[in-house]
């Protein structure tokens, strides 16, 4: 199977999840605004949210794939659905646990990732309230962490890729059509989260039952793959996930800076996670798999070749990406959410923090695309040093940047720690002789600068930054849309037109996945 055909399909369908993203969050921002009522929900949600990227998509998800990978090279299917079933039934009993504390202790939970919020008791109540409607995320997301990363083993990449849509279409049809039926409407949002991580779980069964790996009840403790995959998991929360445990601590700052602040710094990344979650996610779900089973066949060539090409590609898509999002932030944030009750105010305060974020766009898809290099070895303690030095640098980024910046100090510190993370991840892969760059980096790095400065001019002169970028608050939704179009289309045509000048061709990017 084609690996950059791969690379499409499941970005192709993380493309279309993003889309429905922006207009989920474009009816939540015209319905309910920045204030009181989104700073709640989006507290609430990401305290689930964290727990899904900490567990589920992180730690989890890079402690089980490479050992079921093992398992399936190694042992054959029966081995590997063995240890799938009695992985999910622990994996169920403890999240069953975990949701439950989550709910009971939920006042708590938010004093601790909001403690701003305890001036305001309304505030403070309708976010415990959120809290616990959203609690049971966690679950979901868990088991379906679980089975996505087995039908990637299996290399069915495209379920898994979908199912993230169906969150984002339960968002929308509770906003536009529950909400007005409930006394607080934002608490329609809460009951979003909750049916969107149900539907996504019924949405991988048939998937799981087609390759015969549709999970039994058989709890088993004494499991060796189930001891490997908790002994690996420990460790790998910090190393995976320092960047959710950041955004987590910077919630805490924002709440003791003017209302809002939350709002801005969530708007912000949504446009952030629109490349991330295309490149990065993407390309760390289809490279893990087969770098597991390179390693497992000791094809170690092989691996450091993935990871070249897997880096390769990050720059060549996620420089341009980085640059676009700090020049036409205005355009982007004005025509998505500057409706309703997003004012001009926070079209502003929002592009100050998405341009802080966009110094980190490429640190954060790098460290997706290089911490695969650690844990398809199983190796997950070198990530967790990495991991808190960089939390660290991350808080005290942010109690110097505060300051000055506000918000958009919050958002740097991410983004200069995220690249910390990055140079440091890479760094020791070079050390350790795990990876070794192939020939032409030298000429890739000057025909990539030529083509982003070619680019980078031509969308500051087309988007307004000349002249006056606060001409897209007065145009009409309409114009907006076609200009934005258009200014997305310049931009991406002159970049890979440039490209192509300068002898850059799509078969050069062409890989196999490993079988």
């Amino acid at each position: 199977m084609n690996l950059l055909k791969v690379l499409a399909t499941v970005s192709s369908m993380t493309f279309l999840s993003r889309i429905l993203g922006f207009v989920r969050d474009f009816v939540i921002a015209r319905i309910f605004g920045a204030g009181l009522m989104t700073d709640a929900f989006f507290v609430a949600f990401k305290l689930p949210n964290l727990l899904r990227r900490l567990f589920a998509e992180g730690a989890f998800s890079q402690a089980f794939v490479p050992i079921l990978g093992e398992y399936k090279n190694r042992l054959g299917d029966g081995e590997a659905k063995r240890l799938v079933d009695h992985v999910a039934s622990l994996l169920l009993l403890i999240l069953l646990v975990v949701t439950l504390l989550g709910m009971v202790g939920a006042p708590l939970l938010v004093y601790i990732s909001a403690p701003g919020f305890t001036n305001e008791p309304d505030k403070f109540a309708l976010t415990v309230e959120l809290t616990r409607i959203t609690f049971p995320y966690i679950l979901f997301m868990s088991l379906v962490a679980l089975a996505g990363g087995v039908l990637n083993t299996w290399n069915r990449f495209a379920v898994p890729a979908f199912t993230p849509v169906l969150l984002n279409l339960s968002f929308i049809a509770m906003a536009l059509f529950a909400a007005p039926w409930f006394t607080r409407p934002v608490l329609a949002l809460g009951w979003a989260v909750f049916l969107g991580g149900a539907l996504q779980l019924a949405f991988q069964i048939p998937g799981l039952k087609r390759i015969g790996m549709l999970p039994r009840f058989s709890p088993d403790w004494r499991d060796a793959g189930v001891r490997r995959v908790l002994k690996l998991m420990a460790p790998a929360v910090l190393g995976v996930s320092v960047s959710q445990v950041s955004l987590l601590i910077n919630t805490i700052f924002a709440s003791f800076l003017v209302t809002g602040s939350v709002s801005w710094l969530y708007y912000a990344d949504r446009l952030m996670e629109f490349p991330s979650g295309m490149l990065g996610a993407a390309l760390g779900t289809i490279l893990l798999p087969s770098l597991a089973k390179y390693h497992a066949g000791e094809k170690f060539d092989e691996y450091s070749r993935l990871l070249d090409w897997g880096l390769r590609l990050t720059l060549l898509l996620a420089a341009p990406a980085a640059l676009a999002l700090a020049i036409i932030a205005v355009p982007l944030i004005a025509t998505l959410f500057h409706h309703g009750a997003f004012t001009a105010n926070d079209v502003f305060m929002t592009r100050d923090a998405l341009c802080a974020y966009s110094v980190g766009l490429l640190g954060l898809i790098l460290v997706k695309v290089l911490a695969p290099g650690f844990y398809a070895r199983q190796n997950v303690r070198t990530p967790v040093k990495i991991g808190v030095l960089t939390l660290c640098v991350t808080q005290a980024l942010n109690l110097t940047l505060i300051g000055p910046f506000r918000h958009a100090g919050l958002a740097l510190s991410i983004s200069l720690a995220a690249c910390l993370n990055a140079g440091l991840l890479y760094h020791i892969l070079r050390r350790q002789g795990i990876y070794t760059p192939q020939p032409g980096w030298g000429s890739f790095f000057i025909k990539l600068a030529a083509a982003l400065a070619v680019m980078g001019v031509a969308l500051w002169f087309a988007s307004g930054n000349s002249g006056n970028p606060g001409q897209w608050l007065e145009w009409s939704i309409e114009t907006r849309l076609w200009r934005l179009a258009l200014l997305v289309g310049c931009g991406t045509g002159v970049y890979f037109a440039t490209l192509w000048l300068l002898g850059f061709r799509l078969r050069d990017f062409q890989r196999r996945t490993a079988e």
